[in-house]
């Protein structure tokens, strides 16, 4: 605190010292008080950890939405713009151009919408694969802060690549009117087909932000194994048409699943398969809990490394 004397300016040492830049100052006080990260291990302390830290998630996740376009022309309408003209570009290619058509499936631009539709599955757990080896090397500034809860950092990524896939499904339902003329009922279910799309991305991201700390390689065979996934996945083709060995290949592919689900919800107007979506959410919430121990347990190493 500043206190004017005349002409000379006196600092006030008793007043409490100005909050780091990194944390916004109106994030409540218990959101920058974390749990001994090496006690916080159990299923309930993950789930605590995030609420406790919902307002601080959010703030980051707009902190880094708004970043990614921070200096263009056109600034967050890129979010919009982008989707739009990937679509644009697939429906004239491969619809006009190259004539291709979606297997039982009639009706103009039916392999461009289910194209993209598969694409917005993947591509939100591709950015956090990618992003994920980065996320405590790219903020190491965060490390040497006791109080800041490194742990939300794989949420935050997360978050931001759902958001992005949120503009994504808005552009499709566009362009699934414009073709059928109606969006199909079930289009609402979509976010039943996310949530364990983000448990498991999350899971991703606490898995590589901690091994990319210590296996700097990581980073490099990230890019490898996002291209694996994109093409042992149904994205340009359905899982019927495959044959039986690349069938076995794709099953064990965790995007499979949800992209024939998002695809039945947001184009079909399929009923989705609430057992399997039950049993995969189960599972991404174990896939969670797991690599959040590791995370936790790995974390008091980083400051070495870093």
């Amino acid at each position: 605190m500043h206190k004017q004397h005349g002409d000379a300016q006196v600092i006030d040492k008793s007043a409490t010292p100005p909050q780091s830049p990194d944390i916004a100052p109106n994030v409540p006080q218990r959101a920058r008080v974390t749990t001994t990260y090496k006690h916080a291990l159990s299923p309930s302390s993950l789930c605590l950890s995030m609420w406790v830290h919902r307002a601080l998630i959010f703030q980051l996740t707009r902190k880094e939405v708004i970043g990614r376009y921070k200096g263009s022309l056109l600034g967050l309408a890129w979010s919009f713009v982008q989707p739009l003209c990937l679509l644009g570009i697939y429906t004239v290619f491969f619809t006009e151009v190259f004539h291709v058509r979606w297997a039982a499936i009639n009706g103009k631009g039916a392999y461009a919408t289910a194209l993209f539709a598969g694409l917005i599955v993947y591509t939100v757990l591709a950015e956090c694969i990618t992003r994920g080896t980065q996320l405590i090397v790219g903020n190491a500034s965060y490390v040497t802060k006791v109080v800041f809860p490194l742990e939300i950092l794989p949420w935050v990524s997360s978050f931001t690549a759902i958001y992005h896939a949120t503009i994504s499904v808005m552009v499709l339902m566009v362009f699934v009117c414009w073709f059928n003329g109606k969006l199909p009922i079930t289009f609402v279910l979509f976010p039943l087909v996310l949530m364990p799309l983000l448990l498991l991305s999350t899971a991703v991201g606490w898995l590589t932000a901690s091994i990319g700390v210590y296996v700097r390689d990581l980073g490099q065979t990230t890019s490898l194994i996002v291209i694996a996934l994109l093409y042992t996945s149904p994205v340009f083709s359905p899982f019927s048409q495959a044959s039986t060995g690349m069938r076995t290949v794709m099953q064990l592919n965790p995007l499979t699943f949800l992209i024939e689900q998002a695809r039945a919800v947001l184009l079909w107007g399929q009923w989705p398969s609430w057992s399997g979506l039950l049993i995969y959410s189960a599972m991404s919430a174990f896939a969670c809990w797991l690599t959040y121990v590791l995370f936790q347990r790995t974390r008091g190493g980083f400051i070495d490394v870093l």
